[in-house]
């Protein structure tokens, strides 16, 4: 185990069910405070799969607390420092450049899966112990500890952490009852692919001589592509209305035609990235949809629901990966201010201080693609800049290791006052 920077141990025992991004940021942020962890990933081999994502300053400012890390991701993520706007037709309408976000930190684009497994090696790094092909399938608690059961075995701790997923079943002991995702409404084209056959098309190979990053916007309907590595992989989405409901599952394989079918009439570069697109490569996801919830925490306070579990976002927020980052940190810091006598009441206050904040940013999701979808163009004509993504200071110039420090002992005061 290398040996790196951590608080004195607390003696507090942590279990975190989920090694994704939210899960292995607690951990690792847990690690950081002294505290004792294990996570549980269900599957058995996390292999370097998905497609593009995006983290704000907010998050990077994560990753550079957390030696190479950065340096690490330096080499693959984009690096194109503006966005160009098209309408469907394939009329330039805008760019918008990032270059002055450069004094809040670091803007991280990437591929979710190269980027997640520099997550996961450096937490190996740490001594951190996760325990890969572990199917949890029940929670409990009761007044000084929490558990779950894995693979048919209990296992406890002081605290448990939910942090897989919308289909978390720590859910279920948060609320009280086992509550279903409903569907949005739309769903998302995503596919991820070498440019070999853009460089060698006349429609597609400006996209592709350097990183780049592109959109186009029509009817309720709106395509992002990004050429990353110096232009040698390709990556883009497509979200449009979709009405097909959701159960077990809402990733599927995507069809090229039907991607086709629904950008009928759009300019000719966006239709020739589509079918450059190799089938393997293409991916639909319905997008979940759920209410807000009324709280994070258990009724006995010793198990939280982190990331999507507890916020599952749109991606036109561009938050969704930071903010689960941002439970992590608080929550970790939440227990390092509090100490193991006081674990529940640091659960509680990890809820207050990560609630208004976390619902504020996730409403942007839906603003944004209304902004896109519903786009007065006449308007636009007259203003392009109304189109351009909503960089606010408040959401990505921020730390929120900092913030959790700043703000315990009032949110402390406060749910004392209301109790």
């Amino acid at each position: 185990m290398s040996n790196y920077p951590r608080l004195s141990s607390s003696g507090i025992k942590v279990i975190i069910v989920g090694a994704g991004f939210a899960g292995l940021t607690a951990a690792i942020e847990c690690d950081r405070k002294g505290h004792s962890v294990t996570v549980f990933e269900r599957v058995s081999d996390l292999k370097p799969l998905g497609d593009i994502i995006s983290f704000g300053q907010n998050a990077s400012r994560i990753f550079m607390k957390w030696p190479g890390v950065m340096e690490k991701m330096e080499l693959i993520i984009h690096k194109s420092e503006a966005f160009t706007y098209h309408d469907w037709e394939g009329k330039f309408v805008t760019t918008q450049s990032f270059a002055s976000e450069r004094k809040w930190g670091r803007r991280i684009n990437g591929h979710r899966g190269e980027l997640h497994r520099i997550l996961y090696q450096h937490a190996l790094d740490r001594g951190i112990k996760v325990l890969l092909g572990q199917n949890v399938t029940d929670y409990f608690e009761c007044e000084d500890e929490a558990g779950i059961v894995a693979n048919g075995q209990r296992h406890t701790a002081d605290i448990i952490l939910a942090a897989e997923g919308v289909k978390s079943k720590g859910r279920g002991i948060v609320l009280g009852f086992d509550d279903k995702p409903q569907p949005s409404g739309y769903a998302v084209y995503r596919a991820w692919f070498s440019t070999e056959k853009l460089k060698q098309n006349d429609l597609t190979k400006h996209l592709v001589q350097e990183d780049s990053h592109n959109g186009w916007i029509g009817q309720d309907i709106h395509f992002l592509a990004a050429a990353v590595k110096d232009g040698e992989e390709m990556s883009w989405v497509c979200t449009h209305k979709d009405e097909a409901g959701i159960k077990e599952s809402w990733q599927f394989p995507g069809k090229v035609e039907d991607v086709l079918r629904i950008l009928e009439g759009w300019a000719p570069v966006v239709q020739e990235l589509v079918k450059a697109t190799p089938p393997d490569r293409l991916f639909d996801y319905k997008l979940v949809f759920r209410d807000p919830l009324p709280t994070f925490v258990s009724p006995k306070n010793r198990i939280a629901l982190i990331g999507d579990a507890a916020h599952p976002f749109l991606p036109t927020s561009i938050q969704g990966a930071s903010q689960a980052m941002e439970d992590g940190v608080t929550l970790a810091a939440c227990l390092d201010i509090a100490g193991k006598k006081k674990l529940t009441e640091a659960m509680r206050v990890y809820e207050k201080i990560r609630y208004e904040r976390v619902h504020k940013i996730q409403a942007t999701g839906i603003t944004t693609r209304d902004m896109w979808h519903k786009a007065d163009w006449d308007r636009i004509w007259q203003d392009p800049t109304l189109l351009h993504l909503k960089r606010e200071p408040w959401v990505l110039n921020f730390d929120a290791e900092e913030h959790a420090y700043l703000e315990y002992e009032k949110m402390r005061s406060l749910l004392d006052s209301t109790n």
